[in-house]
């Protein structure tokens, strides 16, 4: 028998606490991006080297480890899980800013990396054993409000710090040998915050988990036992259904990412915009224009499905990928910043209105004891080609393509004119298989 959804006081309550995590690791994550031209400078590197940093740093240990916690995720304690994640990325973020050589910030940016994979399979796990079916979609959409809080907070409060560092800097300690400058100094101030967070976390009680097998682990917290095996044989048997959605939504992610990593420096580079007012200027974008489109996914896939569309949290990703293609490439070929900005705007809007509903949709079509483990699955794929490619995509038009820094514009152009037909035809094929896989898992109830 299926245990009792905690209160609602409860379950709002862990919701926001995952939220401002979910908010600060992106912010510690692409605070990077404010600061692409002091550490090219400091470090003497090229577009692609920064790419590598802020990117294969970071990524390379985070979608590793993202399965293994995962799957200890599965089987124990989700909270302290995600307690301790955020207290090492935080702390790590702010060691980003005693890095004085490149393979100190690189080893720092790992650490980052791997404190923030302990967040995201365990949060969805927790969210689906606090809300049910047909409130689901609208806590995952909630709690993805963090990329779009979390980036557009990093641009404007980012951008906003550093240049007031700036005044201060360089900041002397001579009793231990140190000197920071503004961009170190910027680390430490974004990084600390997660700490308070980490603490409020353990106070949380970890819910219940709903299954519906007596299978299960008394050390584990009530955790289902499931296999790897049977999470492979659970994939294999809609292997349709998750390469659609998981591909599709990979794909996506390259634009997704690489337009936070990118689209501050093709404002400097193309339109001669400062970092505050580039950063002001996106960081609204994301904060209002995103955050936006992040709530108003649910209603979307409400009005599909009330349409008849059983299969509506995978279907809306798909239109938001066909819709994409037009503005997207015409966004960044403008010929003045007012009126890229004014295409930026509901290009934000539009592609943030799918993530939270399709997290959604995944962990409806994913039976309880493998969700952390499919999750992760499904953010590792998402990561790879996002964080880890995306910015190294773009990049590479840049440098070895059209072979100028001043030709930035054309890489962001050419990247979504390659991506977002893409994912739209991986998402078509996984259709039909993702309504069988809907009647399998969850049978008629509302989803």
């Amino acid at each position: 028998m299926s245990a009792a959804y905690p209160s609602a006081a409860r379950s709002h309550l862990l919701l926001t606490l995952l939220l401002l995590a979910y908010i600060l690791s992106f912010i510690d994550r692409y605070i990077l991006a404010i600061l692409v031209g002091p550490i090219r400078a400091e470090f003497e590197i090229s577009d692609f080297q920064f790419s590598i940093l802020h990117g294969w740093a970071f990524t390379m240990f985070y979608i590793v480890l993202g399965l293994p916690i995962a799957w200890l995720a599965d089987r124990y304690n989700r909270r302290n899980i995600v307690s301790a994640g955020v207290f090492l990325w935080s702390l790590m973020t702010a060691a980003c800013g005693l890095a004085n050589q490149f393979v100190t910030l690189f080893l720092a940016r790992i650490g980052v990396g791997v404190g923030e994979a302990a967040l995201s399979p365990a949060a969805y796990s927790l969210l689906s054993d606090s809300y049910p079916p047909k409130q689901l979609r609208w806590a995952t959409a909630i709690y993805a409000a963090g990329i779009t809080l979390g980036s557009g907070t990093a641009f404007m409060v980012g951008g906003w710090v550093y240049e007031q560092l700036l005044a201060v800097a360089p900041l002397s300690l001579p009793q231990l040998g140190w000197e920071f400058k503004a961009w170190q100094l910027t680390f430490i101030a974004v990084g600390l915050p997660g700490l308070v967070i980490a603490a409020l976390l353990l106070c949380m009680a970890e819910p219940p988990r709903r299954h519906s097998t007596a299978n299960v682990d008394a050390v584990g917290s009530g955790a289902v036992q499931t296999s790897w095996a049977e999470v492979k044989q659970h994939l294999s048997r809609f292997r349709s259904a998750y390469m659609g959605l998981i591909g599709g939504l990979s794909m996506m992610s390259v634009m997704g990412y690489g337009t936070l990593t990118w689209y501050p420096e093709f404002l400097f580079r193309t339109y001669g915009m400062g970092k505050a007012e580039a950063g002001a200027w996106l960081g609204s974008f994301f904060i209002i224009a995103g955050t936006a489109g992040t709530f108003s996914g649910p209603w979307f896939a409400g009005l599909l499905q009330r349409k008849g569309q059983v299969d509506a949290n995978m279907r809306l990703v798909l239109w938001v990928a066909l819709i994409l293609i037009v503005p997207s490439v015409a966004a960044p070929l403008m010929p003045n910043q007012t009126l890229a900005l004014l295409l930026l705007a509901p290009i934000i809007f539009i592609f943030y209105t799918h993530f939270g509903v399709a997290m959604a949709g995944l962990q409806l079509i994913t039976p309880n004891g493998m969700r952390a483990q499919v999750s992760a699955l499904l953010l590792f794929m998402t990561n790879l080609f996002g964080l880890a490619l995306g910015g190294s995509f773009i990049a590479f038009f840049t440098d070895f393509v059209f072979q100028g820094d001043q030709y930035l514009y054309r890489s962001l152009a050419v990247s979504a004119l390659l991506i977002y037909p893409l994912a739209a035809l991986l998402i078509a094929r996984g259709l039909p298989q993702y309504r069988l896989a809907l009647k399998s898992v969850i049978g008629e109830q509302d989803h």
